[in-house]
């Protein structure tokens, strides 16, 4: 069974494998720190995708406003643990952004990817 929830301090260790997995430099103690802080942002939002008590994927997305082009809501990171790739983790993660982007009244939604991750690339034209 999967389960989408908010993002906590004890998931530190999964999400710090599951970023290492995107090429990333991190460790549990540096994840719990940027989880804390990042929980306690109203702007921010940061998920966990569960199948059977693992954590299979995450996703960070925070609202931004610019004086030029005013408000949207920006994907900051989204991986799935390579094991359950292509199971629909990261669409379902998604469309939580996109549901809470409507809750907070905002329309755009960006994300920006690597120009190396030709897979992420295919990944987000298709949602």
């Amino acid at each position: 069974m999967l389960i989408i929830r908010k993002m906590n301090t004890q998931d530190s260790a999964a999400v710090a494998d599951l970023t290492t997995q995107l090429g990333y430099k991190t460790n549990i103690l540096a994840t719990t720190k940027l989880i804390a802080e990042i929980s306690n942002r109203p702007e921010d939002l940061v998920l966990v995708a569960v199948v059977d008590e693992y954590i299979a994927g995450w996703v960070h997305a925070f609202q931004a406003i610019r004086l030029e082009s005013g408000s949207f809501v920006e994907i900051g990171g989204l991986v799935e643990d390579a094991r359950y790739r292509g199971r629909g983790i990261g669409k379902m993660l998604i469309e939580e952004v996109k549901k809470w982007s409507d809750w907070r009244q905002v329309n755009r939604l960006k994300v920006r990817c690597s120009t190396k991750r030709l897979a992420s690339h295919r990944f987000y034209r298709n949602k």
